[in-house]
């Protein structure tokens, strides 16, 4: 597949006066440049951010009320219920609320709604069950917003509801006794992309203040709010930043028996953003997935070591499972689409009625990497489909479903992925709308781009510039993995890995040589052999094996030299 390569045009004068003035690598400095990170305040927060660069949690809409409200409940034992999500930023929100909760002797219940069965956020018939169990105010975490009617209800059977969310609100606000929501539009926090498990924390953090507690109190949760940060893929800037990069060191260092034997069965050997993302989110996000997002809750709420690591077991059967249901669908799928000819379309809409809902949102994930197309799959049961998507950048998957509503029962999400559910009988129409609208937009133009951030050569390819890079840490969305070019290297050695899907090569620059490692990029070895002088694009890593360490390019794209 073709890429597109953008280039940062950077003065060298000023990568080297950055350099100078900070003291730091050059590779660092061009990053930091390219973020327009480079005034003092801005470079220390975001390389050391500290414990005092939190904002104040009284900024945040009705923080206060709803404060005030919590201690009323506190103090009169009120019967009260934290309603969350079932991923992982609504499992580590729970947490976080429910063990501060605990600890400031307030005993707290909880609501997961089952995935397959309820779906996401509140529901009438949850409230009309928690109403009968005789509980006087519900807590949502990660959810709410948008849920009018649902609190409505609530309110009707003589509930008081509070509700803690990060997503986009309606036009009209729910009837809550309190909406902390920085997307509010008369928000006047300084940060709006916090996570569920962020909005959390500034509750506790705002509820610490309130009662003179220890600020250790709740600073302690940062590395299960950094959990829930880093794995609902919000901006890792501002104060998503602080949360990530110091609760990453807190979870180093953990004692608590639930994250360790997360750590332990992620089978990462350093903690970073990557263990998170590919570690410890899937197996918790599976038990969601597969409908038993009370396991993964289960495990968080409990601190006995044998006990967790007896759920942290199940977790990982779970992820098995969707791994393999995975595998099976994206095979059917792609089957689907190769014996159609669906590829050649601007989007590829696909139905069955033998997929699992739980596990469609990933494949479609998949399919849209690989034919750089956007995608929508939707499983039927019953004649009601239900649907996930992945976008493309340039392609507002979205605002394509609001052109089409008139064919859906419900659908949501945002430019680059959605949901929905649909009847049966009107997928055909839907798909052939869906069609319409993206053979408009000029798709098959449209190609993938690496953003470089600055063109390497020899000196500096060292191990201590790129460990260097470390300081960038935690990666994630709006802080993606530097990436740099280097020209007019001699392919040394070549071969293929694991049945020809990757790539394993030797670079040769002088008398310099360069391990490189493609992953998925196997097919470029019938364009390229020994010899070839090559531009390369692609992050800089250190490769350990034994005691050894060497510096290593895990490329993301290469061309001939010309």
């Amino acid at each position: 597949m073709n890429k597109k390569w953008e280039y940062n045009s950077i003065d060298t004068n000023k990568i080297n006066e950055i350099s100078k003035k900070y003291n730091i690598s050059n590779l660092l400095s061009a990053v930091l440049i390219n973020k327009n990170i480079v005034e003092d305040d801005e470079v220390r927060l975001f390389l050391e951010p500290t414990r005092n660069d939190f904002h104040d949690p009284f900024d945040m809409p009705d923080m206060k009320a709803v404060v005030d409200r919590i201690l009323k409940a506190m103090e009169k034992n009120e019967k009260t219920i934290i309603f969350g999500d079932y991923d992982v930023d609504g499992i580590t929100s729970i947490t976080v609320l429910k063990r501060f909760f605990n600890e400031c002797d307030f005993e707290v219940d909880c609501y997961i709604p089952n995935r397959l069965k309820e779906g996401y956020g509140l529901n009438k018939d949850a409230i009309t069950q928690i109403a009968n169990e005789g509980y006087k105010l519900i807590i949502t975490v990660d959810c709410g917003i948008s849920a009018n009617e649902e609190i409505d209800l609530a309110n009707s059977l003589g509930m008081e509801v509070i509700v803690t969310d990060h997503h986009e609100p309606l036009d009209r606000l729910p009837n809550a006794i309190g909406i902390v929501d920085c997307k509010r539009k008369d928000s006047k926090y300084p940060f709006n992309g916090l996570a569920g498990v962020g909005v959390s924390f500034k509750l506790i953090q705002a509820i610490g203040m309130k009662k003179k507690l220890d600020e250790k109190v709740y600073l302690k949760y940062l590395d299960v709010v950094a959990i829930g940060t880093i794995s609902d893929i919000v901006p890792l800037v501002d104060e998503n930043r602080v949360i990530a990069k110091l609760g990453l060191k807190l979870l180093e260092v953990t004692k608590k028996p639930y994250l360790k034997v997360l750590l332990d069965i992620s089978g990462y050997k350093e903690v970073n953003s990557n263990t998170i993302s590919f570690g410890i989110a899937p197996r918790i996000n599976a038990s969601g997935r597969m409908g038993f997002e009370q396991d993964a809750l289960n495990l968080f709420l409990t601190d006995n070591l044998v006990k967790t690591r007896e759920i942290a077991e199940k977790l990982n059967s779970y992820n098995r499972k969707r791994q393999e249901i995975e595998k099976e669908i994206f095979s059917e799928a792609v089957e689907i689409i190769e014996k159609n000819e669906l590829e050649k379309k601007d989007i590829i809409v696909i139905g069955s009625k033998n997929w699992h809902h739980g596990v469609i949102g990933i494949v479609a994930s998949k399919i849209t990497d690989l034919y750089y197309k956007p995608c929508i799959l939707v499983c039927f049961e019953d004649g009601v489909g239900k649907g996930s998507g992945r976008s493309i950048s340039g392609f507002d998957l979205h605002g394509a479903l609001c052109d089409v509503s008139d064919y859906l029962e419900k659908y949501g999400g945002h430019e680059m992925a959605i949901g929905l559910s649909i009847k049966k009988e009107n997928f055909e129409s839907f798909k052939t709308r869906m069609e319409e609208i993206a053979s408009k937009q000029n798709i098959s133009s449209l190609l993938p781009v690496i953003k470089i951030d600055m063109e390497i050569n020899q000196k500096d390819v060292t191990l201590d510039n790129v460990k260097s890079l470390s300081l960038l840490e935690p990666y994630g969305e709006s802080n993606s993995v530097p990436i740099f070019e280097y020209k007019n290297l001699k392919i040394d050695a070549i071969r293929t890995l694991l049945d020809g899907k990757h790539l394993k090569m030797v670079l040769k620059d002088g008398n310099m040589t360069i391990d490189a490692i493609a992953f998925n990029m196997g097919s470029y070895s019938n364009d390229f052999q020994l010899g070839d002088r090559i531009n390369v694009v692609g992050t800089l890593e250190i490769n350990k094996f034994g005691n050894m360490e060497n510096v290593q390019f895990n490329l993301k794209d290469m061309k001939k030299s010309y």
